[in-house]
């Protein structure tokens, strides 16, 4: 077996680069699987296994250091075959199978603390072309994953904000103008374009926030026996087919305390594979938050995954004394704060508080939230201002 590990990186003309640690260039692979493979290498700033073992040659991302010495030029040359074929199973198959199981998971960035299954299972259901849906909490980390998915798959993005869209049929139809020169005429809108790129990822972001016009527009889209668009706009109200290959990721907050969103049709639902992300528990929070900051002191860290995952755990009682736990994005920005030199007491009074009504003074929600900070940091007095016999540890 012949193991190479090859620095890939783009030149000042764009052109990928594979190169060995002793500046030796190999020539490009020509199969479209191989330079797919090395353009996500690239995208996660690491570097690519080439192994060449019983003839064939597999192609793949890894953080390890460039293999030094001889280079052999002829290995880029060689026929790709990925992983065997099972009996009975197409190629196409199998090469699906292995980028799923083997591939996928040295693709996942380090900060997308997302559960293993739960990423196989997007990947494989983008590669099959499904509707994906992701549900979760704010701030947990929805729609980094569907962008750490595009990267992954290194296929044409377009992202659509459906929740900050007013106008649904100017965003994902089009708009009618007049002028005196060309009368009235047709403008196709940018999802238009998206629907009929092939292999593109659309990202329709918030869609629990969007109009229902929005959604009676996107029926016909995401359903599987249509796939279409009906430019109702246009002269003749044309149909578009949404080209080969393409996936659909929405985000959306789902439950009673997201008070601006909109209850999803049950018809809208079905459309889509659900996959739900999680709130981290307190431990993962310090894993990602020490590789945010890898400089910010270990005890500022530890205090605020504390809090941040008392929150979670309260929330998961049966009667929860608070309507939400701290989000991962909050949690980032008082880390991002302490490493700016404000204290945690100061970080939790502009972050923290704020999200917790004050109504009904010691009973309030902000004020068990002060409960649970105050086993953590102390305010500076020797006073126990708060009760924490009610909290869990």
């Amino acid at each position: 077996m012949i193991d190479f590990i090859l620095t890939a990186y783009r030149d000042s003309n764009k052109n990928i680069v594979l190169e060995s640690k002793n500046g030796v260039k190999f020539n490009m692979p020509k199969d479209d699987d191989s330079i797919r493979k090395i353009k996500q290498a690239i995208s996660f700033k690491q570097n690519v296994r080439a192994k060449m073992e019983n003839g064939s040659v597999v192609f793949g991302a890894t953080k390890a250091e460039p293999t030094p010495g001889k280079a052999f030029p002829e290995l880029m040359e060689m026929a790709v075959d990925y992983v065997a074929a099972p009996v009975n199973v197409p190629s196409e198959q199998a090469e699906l199978i292995n980028f799923v199981h083997t591939e996928a998971k040295n693709l996942k960035p380090d900060l997308l603390m997302m559960n293993p299954l739960s990423w196989k299972y997007l990947v494989r259901s983008a590669m099959r072309g499904k509707n994906i849906m992701m549900t979760g909490p704010a701030g947990c980390g929805k729609t980094m994953a569907a962008k750490s998915l595009v990267n992954a798959l290194d296929r044409p993005e377009f992202y659509f904000n459906l929740g900050a869209t007013q106008d649904p049929r100017s965003t994902l139809i089009g708009n009618t103008h007049f002028s005196k020169e060309d009368g009235t005429y047709f403008t196709e809108s940018e999802f238009v374009k998206a629907i009929q790129t092939e292999d593109a990822v659309i990202l329709l972001d918030e869609l629990s926030r969007a109009h229902p016009e929005a959604w009676n527009i996107l029926m016909t889209v995401l359903d599987q026996g249509q796939r279409y668009l009906r430019l109702d706009e246009a002269e003749g109200s044309p149909t578009i087919k949404v080209a080969k290959g393409v996936c659909f990721i929405a985000t959306a907050n789902i439950g009673n305390e997201y008070t601006s969103t909109r209850v999803i049709d049950r018809a809208m639902l079905d459309r889509f594979t659900i996959i739900e992300m999680e709130m981290l528990d307190g431990d993962a929070e310090k894993d990602l938050l020490t590789m945010l900051y890898p400089n910010l002191d270990r005890e500022s860290i530890d205090i605020i995954g504390d809090i941040v995952g008392d929150t979670r755990t309260e929330m998961a009682t049966e009667s929860p004394r608070i309507s939400t736990a701290i989000s991962t994005r909050a949690s980032v920005e008082l880390a991002s704060l302490v490493y700016d030199g404000f204290t945690v007491e100061e970080a939790a009074n502009v972050i923290i508080y704020p999200q917790y009504d004050s109504a009904g003074g010691v009973d309030s929600e902000r004020t068990f939230v002060k409960q649970i900070i105050q086993k953590y940091i102390s305010d500076g007095s020797d006073e126990d201002l708060f009760n924490t016999d009610g909290i869990e540890e």
